[in-house]
């Protein structure tokens, strides 16, 4: 954070709701060196530099992001890492993953080293946790050194959205994460099957005249991948999980006692193939968004736990790059900016408790990072996120911390609006 001194803090009558314990009470906060030292009685030695009066607000654990992409382009830029880790931080995202398919991509030590020269001169807000890639220049043929990259600093590895198609690479590959125990983060895509595509196929891609990417290319390659997780017995995290048959496979591997876990991005909960009818480019995403059954079919499993993280997927896209014709259009949402208040809309519309909307947005991400579990008892960590559920507000590009404004959700109605951000027990933005 750059500060000689750490700030001792109060934070005074918010409502505390610690969702890897189940504490829920109206209390203060004590932040001493970073961490929290006690909840309502302060210490009779504590003196607090400030006091911040969060009364009818609440104070939960930092959101975690398992993916956001903090585009680095010298020549045509979509966003910086300033800019993106900012606008998390104004968010209440205390933890940010990115995938390797960064520039220059992060498969060997050079890259890292720069993605982390880079954090430090951009004065981070955020706690910023990279993934390796699986295969050099993420083409799929060689080898990465998963091992040393997760020794300097990732988290995991990862061949982003560039699908692994000869399998006895991705054997070797999960072999190889198994054998040095790092979690492996699978797009299930299939090389092949839509491969041109830029919509949900269906019956509305072809009277809009798009091709169309099935959900069988999710399936298949997904099918694929959980018997391999099953033969070599790597740690598997499926990303961006998009069809109904998705949900239910993971529930069986589950069932099973596979190792496995699964996220959504959060459109893929609100958003269907209409919102494509007008060919809003805002709308292009990749997965596609998919038609109602599978809207619900992940809704439901965010619910029941069989998916138990979501992200923002956050894709900051330059103006040019959204304004031309859908099919030509980058996929991608900036999404930093109402990943809380839409989660709050998704608690409400599915009857959620916060309780286990917030494990999805911060503890169980933590868990799938393999960082310490965030919550708010004594000695826990100061990453902290305070928000004003009652703030009523709408969207607007004036609003939008992100460099790129890039989203289907401009002029939504919200409920609930971040108010203070902290990390290790400083202000980020408040």
């Amino acid at each position: 954070m750059g500060c000689e001194r750490m700030e001792r803090m109060t934070l005074s009558g918010g409502r505390v709701l610690d969702p890897l314990t189940g504490f829920d009470a109206i209390t203060d906060v004590h932040i001493a060196n970073g961490k929290i030292i006690a909840l309502g009685d302060k210490p009779a030695d504590f003196i607090a530099d400030s006091v911040l009066d969060v009364r009818q607000q609440v104070v939960v654990p930092g959101l975690v992001d398992l993916c956001a992409r903090l585009w680095e382009n010298s020549t045509q830029q979509k966003a910086h890492i300033c800019s993106e880790t900012r606008a998390a931080s104004l968010n209440g995202i205390t933890t940010l993953c990115c995938p390797p398919d960064m520039q220059p991509i992060i498969d060997n030590s050079a890259a890292l080293e720069l993605l982390q020269q880079r954090n430090h001169r951009s004065v981070l807000l955020l706690n910023l946790l990279p993934l390796a890639a699986l295969t050099k220049e993420l083409a799929g043929e060689h080898l990465t050194e998963m091992y040393t990259l997760t020794r300097m600093g990732c988290v995991g590895v990862s061949n982003a959205q560039m699908p692994v198609a000869n399998s006895q690479v991705w054997k070797n590959a999960l072999e190889y994460a198994a054998t040095y125990d790092l979690t492996v983060f699978i797009y299930p895509r299939d090389a092949w099957l839509g491969r041109d595509g830029c919509v949900h196929e269906s019956a509305l891609s072809t009277r809009l005249g798009l091709r169309g990417i099935p959900a069988l290319s999710e399936n298949v390659a997904l099918a694929r991948d959980l018997l391999l997780v099953e033969q070599t017995g790597v740690r598997a995290h499926f990303c961006r999980l998009s069809t109904a048959q998705s949900v239910d496979m993971i529930a069986q591997a589950q069932a099973k006692g596979l190792p496995v876990t699964a996220d959504v991005a959060l459109h893929q909960l609100f958003l269907t193939e209409n919102d494509n009818r007008h060919y809003d480019t805002a709308c292009h995403v990749y997965p596609p968004l998919r038609s109602d059954r599978h809207k619900t079919a992940l809704r439901q499993g965010v619910k029941s736990g069989v998916i138990s993280a979501i992200c923002s997927d956050h894709q900051p896209q330059s103006p040019d790059s959204k304004a031309c014709i859908y099919a030509e259009s980058s996929p991608g949402i900036s999404a930093l900016d109402s990943f809380l208040p839409l989660s709050l809309k998704l608690a409400a519309e599915l009857n959620m408790s916060w309780h286990d909307l917030f494990q999805r947005i911060s503890q169980q991400p933590a868990q799938i990072l393999r960082q310490p579990c965030l919550g708010l008892n004594v000695g826990a960590q100061a990453d902290l996120c305070v928000f004003d559920p009652e703030a009523v507000w709408s969207l607007q590009k004036a609003d939008m911390h992100s460099m790129r404004y890039n989203t289907p959700f401009l002029s939504w109605e919200f409920k609930g609006r971040v108010t203070h951000t902290l990390l290790n027990g400083q202000r980020s933005f408040a």
